[in-house]
């Protein structure tokens, strides 16, 4: 099934949807955890923070972290949950490079990977991981159908999914003041701090396009996933999906 944000590119119409999210996020790259933590006042942190809470008691050993970006996620859950490896995925090299330099500080780089994978088909084996996180990055996938499913293909039969993602407030009057914050403030930041235009006006519009709440829940149960649930936090301008692999 095609979905709206599917047909959203940074750069127009010339190349895939892959290609120019790739570019975007090279582009971007240098600036994006500046960015990150100023769009949203710091509260990403929070938001990371309730995720990796609700895998604590799975003690997952084997982590994949799609779309780690600049490896924020991988890092915390690498330091809170003590697992064997965190495989941290992306198909932005110019994002993942500047995550390596932060895990070489951290002391972290025999316990945090980074690959680069396209998430619609995965290098790896089935049954490989027992959690997977993706973190403000699944709205950007080209098919997220394909995604979920290859997800669902290389957990293993008690792995856990854990999904952030920004999302719209549907209630007033945080709706009309979220309405406002993206299409004046967010593409206004974008451009000052990272001299890429494009990449924040295409931001709001994938939030708003993005399957949320009920939708997403069953869009994800039909991947293949069992006890699906979503919490919406901070007034709804962030959600968290947990689901379990369907054994």
């Amino acid at each position: 099934m095609n979905y709206p944000q599917e047909q959203i590119k940074p750069y127009g119409d010339d190349g895939s949807k892959v290609e120019q999210v790739e570019k975007m996020f090279d582009n971007i790259a240098p600036a994006y955890d500046t960015l990150n933590h100023t769009m949203s006042f710091g509260i990403d942190r929070f938001w990371r923070r309730k995720a990796i809470n609700w895998l604590k008691p799975f003690k997952p050993q084997q982590i994949m972290d799609v779309a780690t970006g600049t490896g924020d996620f991988a890092i915390l859950a690498c330091k809170k949950l003590n697992p064997q490896l965190v495989m941290g995925t992306d198909i932005s090299m110019g994002m993942m490079n500047v995550g390596k330099e932060k895990v070489e500080k951290e002391g972290l780089s025999s316990k945090i990977k980074f690959s680069r994978e396209d998430s619609s088909s995965f290098s790896f084996n089935d049954n490989t991981f027992d959690a997977i996180t993706v973190a403000f990055g699944i709205r950007n996938f080209a098919d997220l159908d394909k995604s979920l499913r290859e997800m669902n293909r290389v957990l293993n039969e008690q792995g856990q999914l854990v999904i952030l993602e920004l999302t719209t407030p549907d209630k007033f009057p945080m709706k009309q003041l979220f309405s406002i914050y993206s299409k004046v403030i967010i593409p206004f930041l974008g451009k000052m701090i990272s001299k890429d235009n494009s990449a924040y006006k295409y931001l709001p519009e994938t939030i708003k396009a993005f399957p949320q709440g009920e939708v997403m829940r069953e869009i994800i149960s039909k991947a293949g996933f069992r006890e699906v649930r979503f919490k919406r936090l901070t007034f709804g301008i962030c959600t968290l999906y947990t689901a379990k692999k369907m054994n």
